[in-house]
């Protein structure tokens, strides 16, 4: 069992940044890739970016890519998600998610366990 625990949300003006943290908690939770979705309501989650248990692998939304960074920390078992130059479209609950294996996956099945999800919201 993985316990995973966002924190970092808020709200924020468009242009702004925002640091996500998942903490990881649980059975080997540094051997688990760490993934980010979000949500709004009334639409299907989605994939954000994913980093591999080591570090040395990541992917990322392309159309996210060059404003959302994710990195890793297995000291701490803490996954960050830099988000920069927001805008008012990233709104969405912020979930992370940890898949056992090594690789990375968009695909929101492939994870096994959730965290309860932290708000972000951009205001214009």
């Amino acid at each position: 069992q993985v316990q995973l625990v966002e924190s970092g949300g808020g709200l924020v003006q468009a242009g702004g940044s925002l640091r996500l943290s998942c903490a990881a908690s649980g059975r080997a939770s540094s051997a688990y890739s760490i993934g980010w979705f979000r949500q709004t309501p009334g639409k299907e989650r989605e994939f954000v970016a994913t980093i591999n248990w080591r570090g040395d692998r990541t992917a990322a939304a392309a159309s996210l890519k060059g404003r959302f960074t994710i990195s890793r920390d297995n000291a701490k078992n803490t996954v960050h998600l830099q988000m920069n130059s927001l805008k008012p479209e990233d709104t969405a609950v912020y979930y992370c998610a940890a898949a056992l294996g090594t690789g990375v996956t968009s695909s929101s099945v492939a994870y096994d366990y959730w965290g309860q999800g932290t708000q972000v919201t951009v205001s214009s």
